[in-house]
């Protein structure tokens, strides 16, 4: 069946397994896009889970209108992230649930589906050959590709085969896809030539609720004693890829009397998140912190008391995941520490703009030399790489021009998206040929 041309007087269709008030990141964006498209006067559904991501005891109301935004929450779909098997019975209920959904919303003009839960782009794949409406597939992070980098499967296992054939099929009946660097969307045509109808740009931050706030007006640091530290931070999904050992290792080298006033502090949750609360209770280190997520309305207040962010790419997922939290960082202007290979999108940023320090190893001891050069470092020119940091935000990365361009590819004018910000031939090469 061909896909027929919509109008706003239809309704716009959002598939997202997280959704405010859970302060998950990839939920906070698809809630700026569909409210942005509510303001631009379209009537738009988002079908979401009624309990928290990350703590499935948290619940939140079944139905609401939110920002002009008609949001309404599935029982039983979502149990948390303690195992794969749990997450999987989370993703197949709410798949399910999205499926009905799409068959029996009226008057249905298009669908917005993103890579949370990974599966769900199927749904929109098959209610778009159905009933004929466009989707766009907002691709946040790749899968198999995940699962085979954290060792869960194979690159010819069953699984890999299946979840690679659904994706192709996906990619194959959107009607514009929009991945977040340049190495997504090398690694996504390697899979299936979609260049054409592709755009490559980041997630916007959310400048809005991240105004910098200055360390003496800072409740956050006066709650939490942090007066006369150096706060290194690393705020966000503690996942399976990202190094805290190696940094908690070397906060232990620096212990010292001579680094005293340096603080890591680690903010948020994830699979990995535990290793940090198992050392903190074990050892009780001075200069190690660990606290959970903060809602999004504090988040410039923990953001803005750090006096570094540390960022985390692995270089097996480059590609695969994008490193988001270093927008939020840049947002309220302060620099950032990078750990991952000098081929990624976050090692692009600081090479184009001087914003921070790069160290291209997990080694602890590289790490702790690193951080002892940072503490060395002039305020004011600390102070300078944030302004920096600050002004990319509110420029080239500002929420504004990138939600407003990204809400013109879900209504399908692409045409006002910047020539910079789309696919070609040469950041999406063809396919090559792979084993899955």
């Amino acid at each position: 069946m061909s896909q027929r041309d919509t109008t706003n007087s239809g309704t716009i269709l959002v598939l997202s397994q997280v959704y405010p008030p859970d302060p998950a990141s990839v939920g906070q964006h698809m809630h700026d896009a569909a409210a942005e498209l509510a303001r631009r006067g379209h009537s738009v559904r988002v079908i979401t889970a009624d309990s928290g991501y990350e703590d499935p005891s948290k619940k939140y109301p079944r139905r609401e209108m939110r920002d002009g935004v008609d949001v309404r929450r599935k029982p039983f779909s979502s149990f948390g992230k303690k195992s794969l098997l749990t997450r999987g019975l989370g993703m197949a209920t709410f798949m399910v649930q999205c499926l009905w959904a799409g068959f029996t919303t009226p008057r249905l003009s298009r669908i917005l589906v993103s890579t949370s839960p990974p599966m769900c782009g199927l749904a929109a794949a098959i209610v778009s050959m159905i009933r004929g409406v466009p989707f766009v597939y907002w691709v946040m992070d790749m899968n198999p590709d995940q699962l085979i980098a954290l060792g869960k499967t194979k690159p010819g296992s069953l699984i890999a085969r299946i979840l690679n054939a659904i994706q192709r099929f996906v990619l194959g009946r959107a009607q514009h896809v929009v991945v977040l660097d340049r190495f997504m969307a090398e690694r996504l045509c390697r899979k299936r030539e979609v260049a054409h109808k592709m755009s490559v740009f980041p997630p916007w931050p959310h400048e809005d609720a991240l105004d910098l706030v200055r360390h003496e007006e800072n409740p956050f640091r006066r709650d939490h004693g942090l007066e006369s530290r150096f706060v290194l931070m690393y705020s966000g999904n503690h996942g399976f890829s990202t190094p805290v050992g190696a940094l908690l290792d070397a906060a232990e080298r620096l212990a010292g009397a001579k680094e005293e006033r340096a603080l890591f502090m680690f903010v948020g949750g994830g699979v990995r998140k535990k290793e940090v609360d198992a050392r903190v209770k074990e050892r009780q280190p001075r200069n190690v912190r660990s606290l959970p997520y903060q809602p999004i309305e504090s988040l410039r207040f923990s953001l803005s008391a750090a006096d570094v962010h540390m960022v985390t790419m692995e270089a097996d997922v480059v590609g695969i995941v994008h490193p988001c939290k270093i927008y939020g960082a840049m947002a309220v202007a302060r620099p950032i520490l990078l750990l991952g290979p000098a081929e990624c999108h976050a090692a692009d940023i600081l090479r184009e703009s001087e914003i921070g320090w790069h160290i291209d190893t997990t080694d602890p001891e590289e790490i702790a030399r690193t951080v002892r050069r940072i503490l060395n470092t002039d305020r004011r020119a600390l102070e300078e790489m944030g302004r920096r940091a600050s002004a990319l935000v509110q420029g080239k990365f500002s929420k504004d021009a990138l939600c407003g361009w990204f809400c013109d590819i879900v209504e399908g004018k692409t045409g006002r998206v910047p020539e910079a910000w789309r696919a070609s031939s040469a950041t999406a090469p063809a396919p090559a040929a792979s084993a899955a």
